[in-house]
């Protein structure tokens, strides 16, 4: 009898565990489970896949959908699965109630010691004075991009041509907010020339209270010519909408690529055709694509509207055509209009290449957002949740914002102007000390905290390895507070080269760490990013989701300043040794400045120290509105019939 009580058991908990996976459809029972306790695995099964609170982002994968999710009620993180692989970079399932829960619990974290000690007055100020420096000359960057061409190409774009500058179709198009401008300073001092902004204006903001990436043509750089850096800041944009699952609006107002840079925009993968690749593969994964064309539309450029799920044209300026009339002219010696070639009319009334027309701007934006309402998309909830405001000024980061890696000041010092309430809770606190890791808030979202004090030493390593790790198993993004120290002397003894080897694994093991990790990542270069420990601090080769300089960084394989000018003794030839030592500490000295990363795209911007928590607020943010957007299965992008 109790044998085969006990096989009746053992098959009822393996029936159990069956339907508790989801290999049995929701509606089916488990016959040998009681009533009673069929009711309970029930109940379980629903408020594991079926809770109450937005739908998570893991939940929609490219998989094949457990029955489990074709019940009533939102999905969980365990339906609509991607299968064996990576997930995704996303972020948990978590309703508000939970994240009021989350900043409760914070309340009694542990508050850090923000006070600047009298013994760091001198180095603070010293920060101080380079910071106001390189910001003034940022203010100056900035005010001369943001007019596009010139003054002169302005008045000739928008009283000749009869187009608004492309920052007034941005505040048409726009919620009444303000939006994440990506890589303004991108285009500058280039071999070929300064590209303002590369002559289009990308980045993230709201249309319908939706987070959407936009990028903009600015036909008063060059007319609108497409140089290999605009392709590159195009391709970033599209990259950060891919990996967040951004809506991708474009506003096309472009004359083809500039031919005598052909061969750096035409041939390779990640040139110009990558666009209208990018913009197939987020069709497909559901990441609605939609364009105006507001101006002309020539060659490559026409292929942008084409391709999108719904595209608007405007009457009178609006024109699109892989060859315009003065092409036609040459190969046929026949004149036609670009309205009768390929203007507005033409193309919703015979071709089909646009959906729909629009009179005006106003109206062609206006439209837009109409589409964009239609998305299906859950409205984003309110933020009902309170958070406390840091204990300290964030002007004083100014101060704490390094001059060289030799003025660096505790990292505690800047963390508690960016948490909330000041507050955090550490990890391994006495262990490995020159890497600080624990967890906070930012304006009440939760957030892992992985931020360089020093050099990273062996202990430092393995303790990174261990939070990332944490992190990446708790769903928890990770904000990396990178200032990487300079690359240390080459081990001169045995015991050197031990030390420096077992430094090289414990880093290895960090490196592979954030590596895998699958939950999002934003980096903020505060300070140096030097060497192979960018790397390990999530540098731009281990895709960040986003990634930001202050004005004051450094960006170098080296250390410009630790060269030695002086040369060895015995050199026959140390005046020509000394000579081209000067001259590539100047060219490293050059090519470090934060500013000339930011104009070859090597991050999405330079951010005012000070403004650091609201950027970081909105990235986490705009990363976390995936998990609100209602998904189809299907499983192809829109195609133009």
């Amino acid at each position: 009898m109790m044998f085969l009580l006990l096989s009746v058991l053992r098959v009822m908990w393996n029936r159990a565990t069956v339907c508790s996976r989801g290999r049995l459809a929701p509606s089916t029972s488990c016959p040998l489970l009681p009533s009673t306790l069929h009711r309970v695995f029930h109940r379980e099964r629903q408020d594991l896949c079926h809770g109450r609170g937005p739908v998570s982002p893991l939940c929609r994968g490219h998989g094949p959908v457990s029955p489990l999710c074709h019940s009533e009620g939102p999905a969980s993180p365990l339906c609509h699965g991607q299968g064996p692989g990576r997930a995704p970079a996303a972020l948990p399932c978590r309703s508000l109630s939970s994240r009021a829960k989350s900043q409760q619990a914070a309340k009694r974290y542990p508050l850090l010691d923000g006070r600047i000690r009298s013994v760091f007055r001198h180095v603070f100020e010293e920060n101080l004075r380079n910071s106001e420096a390189v910001i003034k000359r940022y203010s100056e960057l900035l005010e001369m991009f943001s007019k596009g061409g010139g003054e002169n190409a302005i008045l000739r774009h928008t009283q000749r041509n009869k187009k608004l500058f492309v920052r007034e179709r941005l505040k048409l198009l726009l919620d009444d907010e303000s939006f994440l401008e990506l890589s303004p300073l991108a285009g500058l001092n280039m071999p070929y020339g300064d590209i303002p902004a590369a002559g289009c204006l990308t980045g993230i903001g709201k249309i319908c209270g939706v987070w959407c990436v936009f990028m903009a043509n600015d036909a008063t750089v060059k007319g609108g010519t497409i140089y290999p850096i605009g392709v590159k800041k195009q391709l970033r944009a599209q990259e950060i909408a891919m990996q967040n699952r951004l809506l991708s609006v474009y506003l096309v107002d472009s004359g083809g690529a500039f031919l005598p840079l052909q061969s750096e925009l035409f041939p390779d993968k990640l040139h110009g055709g990558r666009v209208f690749y990018n913009e197939a593969i987020m069709s497909a994964m559901r990441i609605p694509q939609v364009a105006v064309v507001c101006g002309s539309c020539v060659a490559g450029g026409a292929y942008v509207p084409t391709m999108a799920e719904e595209a608007v044209i405007i009457d009178k300026i609006g024109t699109l055509f892989l060859a315009g009339p003065p092409l036609v002219k040459a190969a046929t010696g026949e004149y036609v209009s670009p309205e009768d070639l390929g203007g507005a009319k033409l193309h919703t009334e015979v071709s089909g290449c646009s959906d729909h027309f629009a009179s005006s701007e106003k109206e062609a934006y206006e439209c837009i957002r109409n589409v964009i309402s239609t998305l299906n998309y859950d409205p984003l909830p309110e933020d009902i949740t309170e958070h406390d405001n840091p204990l300290y000024s964030p002007d004083e980061l100014l101060g704490l914002a390094p001059r060289d890696y030799r003025c660096t000041l505790p990292v505690k010092l800047i963390l508690s102007r960016l948490m909330d309430g000041s507050r955090f809770q550490e990890f391994k606190a006495n262990y490995g000390t020159t890497l600080v890791t624990g967890f906070g808030h930012v304006e009440g979202h939760l957030v892992g905290i992985v931020a360089n004090n020093g050099e990273l030493s062996h202990d430092a390593s393995l303790k990174g390895s261990h939070f990332v790790q944490l992190c990446s198993q708790r769903s928890i993004p990770i904000l990396f507070f990178q200032n990487t120290a300079p690359p240390i002397a080459e081990p001169t003894s045995i015991s050197q080269a031990e030390a420096h080897s077992n430094r090289l694994k414990a880093q290895a093991s960090m490196m592979a760490a954030v590596a895998c990790s699958a939950v999002p990542k934003i980096t903020i270069v505060i300070g140096g990013c030097y060497g192979s420990e960018s790397y390990v601090m999530c540098g731009r080769s281990f895709s960040p989701n986003f990634l930001f300089l202050w004005p004051n960084a450094r960006v170098a394989l080296m250390d410009s300043r630790h060269f030695s000018t002086v040369p060895q003794a015995g050199d026959s030839d140390c005046t020509g040794d000394e000579s081209e030592l000067k001259h590539l500490k100047k060219k490293l000295e050059e090519e470090s400045s934060a500013f000339y990363s930011s104009a070859r795209l090597w991050d999405d911007g330079v951010i005012l120290p000070q403004n650091t928590r609201k950027v970081i607020a909105q990235c986490l943010e705009i990363m976390e509105q995936q998990k609100y957007q209602v998904i189809s299965p299907w499983q192809y992008p829109v195609i133009r019939v």
